[in-house]
């Protein structure tokens, strides 16, 4: 009875009293670090404890079972492999805690730099994916596993699957070079030669997606969004002239148009959304002279391009009632049509 005490029982229980240990002092630390993360006014250190906290009890159950297990009688060849089987446990902590905290930091950089990329998407995904493949390549080496005859079949067979996913990696390195290039973002609002236009949703591995004004979403796949002609409406900046053509008649003043005109907008500055005072509004004499009108271009600043068909609106009615009240006409297309009577040639 005393043998099996001091074989099985004893080290039990001295694993059970290491990991209580353990368990009290990380909760004792991250208790510490908590009240210390609270006092800056950094978000870092809050990712940091928030990303590592269910990760470290994984460890430190580990690590009480370790120092249990040492004090058995256990032979050495099978405490090794308990040993590799409490390091790949820590090993695949470490990797998710990491993987958390990429991503945590990665999404809390987004934000803060206000770049237009998703927090969720190809890129947090590539991220993420790029760790955990670093973890399972270490958990190899710490199994002795090389991973050397790994590399050269996964080369010879990434060949293959690269031949039979020809369109699938070409959306992926499409969808990077998008990315990278930032010459069409998150936010953006584009159109493509295809003349559906929209706001840029998301750029996934695969495909990116624009809400249309509609609020229905267009799916393009990345390859052949690389390979449009896009303008993008969001470059270099939101605002952009809007132009609103005006005809009225011939008896009008050029100036008393051109003045009203300017005092409309100046007036609707403030009252209508999107609508910018700066720069400064004009406006311009059409070149040339209409078969029934003089034209005018009024042109102004609005905040963004889809609010054009909102700003045209508000401003044709006040303009137009404006024209009214100064009694200017807005003239008909007018033809003179001679009529030439046939008798008088013979």
């Amino acid at each position: 009875m005393d043998a099996a005490y001091m074989k099985f029982v004893l080290p039990a229980a001295a694993a059970l009293g290491f990991t209580v240990v353990l368990l009290i002092a990380r909760s004792i630390v991250y208790r510490i670090l908590h009240t210390w993360a609270n006092r800056t006014s950094t978000q870092v250190d809050d990712i940091v404890i928030e990303s590592t906290r269910n990760a470290s009890i994984l460890v430190a159950v580990a690590v009480g079972i370790h120092l249990g297990l040492s004090f058995s009688g256990i032979p050495d060849r099978h405490m090794e492999y308990l040993g590799r089987i409490l390091r790949v446990i820590i090993i695949l902590a470490a990797t998710f805690a990491s993987a958390t905290l990429a991503g945590k930091l990665f999404t809390n950089y987004i934000q803060k730099s206000r770049i237009p990329i998703p927090t969720t998407g190809l890129a947090y995904g590539i991220l993420k994916g790029t760790i955990f493949v670093i973890g399972f390549l270490i958990i190899l080496t710490d199994l002795g596993i090389s991973i050397a005859p790994l590399i050269t079949a996964l080369g010879v067979g990434g060949l293959a699957v690269a031949l039979a996913l020809q369109d699938t990696l070409a959306n992926l390195f499409a969808g990077v070079h998008i990315l990278m290039e930032k010459s069409i973002r998150i936010g953006d609002f584009i159109k493509l030669e295809t003349g559906q236009e929209g706001y840029v949703d998301d750029i996934t591995w695969r495909t990116t997606r624009i809400r249309m004004l509609p609020n229905n979403i267009v799916v393009i796949p990345n390859n052949k969004l690389a390979q449009s002609v896009v303008t993008n409406y969001s470059l270099p900046e939101q605002a952009t002239l809007l132009y609103v053509p005006v005809s009225v008649a011939y008896s009008a003043e050029p100036e008393s148009v051109e003045a009203i005109l300017i005092d409309e907008v100046k007036k609707a500055i403030g009252e209508v959304p999107s609508l910018l005072g700066k720069p400064e509004p004009g406006v311009l004499f059409v070149p040339g002279f209409g078969e029934s009108s003089l034209d005018f271009t009024l042109v102004c600043t609005i905040a963004e391009l889809p609010a054009q068909n909102r700003v045209l609106h508000e401003l044709r009615k006040r303009i137009l009632a404006r024209l009214k009240k100064e009694g200017i006409e807005i003239p008909y297309p007018q033809r003179t049509v001679h009529l030439r009577d046939e008798r008088d040639r013979t």
